[in-house]
Formats: C-alpha cells, structure tokens, sequence
C-alpha cells in the first residue's frame, strides 16, 4: 500500500464522518474507472451511515455500464442542475482538477460544501487541503481498495464489482504500464468475491450497436500516417457522425485509440472526433509511454492523463487540429 494513501486516509475519514450529505459525480465522457469508482465510494459510505448522491454529470452513462451494481440510482443531473446547498461534502473521484469535473462552464465550489479529491492522473497544483493524487497507481479503483482496506470497509459484491471493472478497463485488462503485483493480487481478492466477474467483463464488452460498428468503420477508413509513420491518426468529422446517425461517441473514440495501438509501427496513435463543429476531441495511445509520453502532448493543449492513454478537446477544424498536433508530435518526440 502506498505511504501516501496510509497518510491521506486518516484525514478524508475525518472531512466524511463530520459530513451529512456527501455529492459524487462522474466526469465528461465517463469510463468505468470514472463509474465504478464513483459507485464503489457510494456503498462504502453508506456502509458508514452516510447519505450519498451519485450525479451522471455532463455525459450519460453509457447503456454499457448500466449493469454495475448501482448504476441505474445515478442521478440524471450535472454538476449545474444539482442543489449545492444540499450537500457539505464532495467527493471529487478520478479527477485532478476542477476544470475535469464539467466541460460546461467553470466549476465553483460553495464555501458551505467541504472538497475532497482523489485521483490517479499526474498531480496538478492542489485545489484542496485534503487530497489525495497517487499517480503510481493505474486506477482510482486501485485507490479506493487500499483507502477502504485503511477505513476499515466491508468489501462486498457491489463495491467488489464496481472496483475491479475500473481496475480492468484502466489497466488495458491488466496490461498497461503502471499495473503492478499489488493490482493482480487486489484484483484476485475481488474476483473471489465476485465469481462472476466474466459475466461482469463481457456485459460491457459485448454490448455494442450497429452504429459502433459504423463508427469503427468510418474511423479506420480515415486513418493517415504522419512522421515516418510511427503517428497515426484517425479522424470523423461532425458531417461523419450525423450522416451515421450517431448522437452519442460514448466510448468509442477511446476503443478507436485502443485498438490502433495493434499495429506495430505506430508508436503514437490518435482518434480524433469532431464532437460539434470546430471541437474537436483526441485520444490517445502511446505504444512506449516511456520514450512517447501521451500525456505531455495532451498538456499542451489543455488536456492530460496518463503517459501511455491522455486526451484533450482542441478548437478548430479537423484539418487545423491535426496539422497542429502532427507539429507538436514532432517537436516533443523528435520523430
């Protein structure tokens, strides 16, 4: 277990034992880790006596992930429609700044509602006194197993459940760098208390429209390769996604991404998805993490993430964000 959590752990014990109402909420495009965590913290506190909101915030939830234990009581509201003055705790989960909590409009925390962040994405100047970022770890849902092992939660099959679907899709299925010893042996503790956890996986994994398969059609057909053809980009325009029919990327913009990263040569890959005209938003899959940190070229743009798996929204047409892309690349990794 990390110092960091054995140090943290005392202190946001502390902030939700004085609280009454505590208010978690999923970020913008949310991915399991994103859900899960946020659903594993809602049965852990009310496990100790707490009432918990859990809100979808600005995306729905995908039809995907609608089997997590929990995920049909996620409140249909953002951040904006909900009633702060209900709440004087907010847990703040998979999420390094207030500016990932909404893409809507910049987010205010009341003076009458206590902030806690905890978060596995490279550390950014602290917003709160009590937070706990632990950029080691490969997901927030490997976090909240070791700070629930400290506060002393009964893990059951909910919070089980909902821990290891946001460990396994973090992790790549337990593959990218950054998983450890310590995620297999957390993730085996979980599967004994959940022996169903394939049903779990291939629920979400298996549980696509005709539209994705369209969507990953248009999405390969547009790849080109840049610098040498080690960058490799795809890109859907905004034309694209309404002559398809398709109002909701969900997570396909990511499992584009993902699946890119299958060809050998293509150190860097991005899937680029014009989401309204002139925005613009990038995934993106290093293939060594080490020598192509992802994450330094979503930062430029105002994004971030994890070296090997980082995203950003970029302004422009599709043509203007890729040259830009394209010269940043270059410029950062000296393809």
């Amino acid at each position: 277990m990390s110092p960091i959590i054995k140090e943290k752990a005392p202190a946001i014990l502390a902030e939700v034992n004085k609280a009454k109402s505590i208010l978690l909420c999923c970020h913008p495009s949310p991915d399991p880790d994103s859900v899960g965590s946020c659903l594993a913290m809602k049965f852990a506190l009310e496990s100790l006596g707490k009432k918990v909101t859990v809100i979808k915030g600005d995306s729905e939830i995908p039809e995907a992930f609608m089997h997590f234990p929990g995920a049909t009581d996620i409140v249909d509201m953002n951040f904006f429609e909900i009633n702060l003055a209900e709440f004087d705790l907010f847990i703040v989960l998979d999420v390094n700044a207030l500016d990932r909590i909404s893409l809507l409009a910049p987010v205010v925390i009341p003076s009458t509602m206590d902030l806690v962040m905890i978060d596995h994405h490279q550390p950014k100047p602290a917003i709160t006194n009590v937070s706990l970022i632990e950029s080691t770890y490969p997901a927030t849902c490997q976090i909240l197993f070791d700070l629930f092992t400290e506060w002393g939660v009964k893990i059951d099959a909910n919070i089980a459940s909902n821990l290891f679907i946001g460990m396994y899709t973090d992790t790549g299925g337990f593959k990218y760098r950054g998983t450890s010893a310590s995620t297999y042996k957390i993730a085996s503790t979980l599967v004994d208390i959940i022996p169903d956890f394939t049903q779990l996986i291939s629920k979400m994994e298996n549980s696509g429209t005709p539209a994705d398969i369209a969507f990953y059609g248009k999405a390969y057909t547009n790849i080109k390769t840049y610098l040498g053809g080690h960058l490799a980009l795809s890109s859907v325009s905004y034309a694209d996604l309404v002559a398809l029919g398709i109002a909701d990327t969900g997570m396909k913009v990511a499992g584009t991404s993902s699946r890119m990263c299958a060809v050998a040569d293509w150190y860097i890959v991005g899937a680029l998805t014009e989401m309204e005209p002139g925005k613009i938003k990038c995934s993106f899959r290093s293939k060594d993490a080490v020598k192509y940190d992802v994450s330094i070229l979503t930062m430029e743009f105002g994004g971030g993430g994890h070296k090997n798996a980082a995203g950003v929204m970029i302004s422009g047409s599709m043509n203007e964000v890729v040259e830009k892309i394209v010269a940043k690349a270059k410029e950062l990794y000296n393809l």
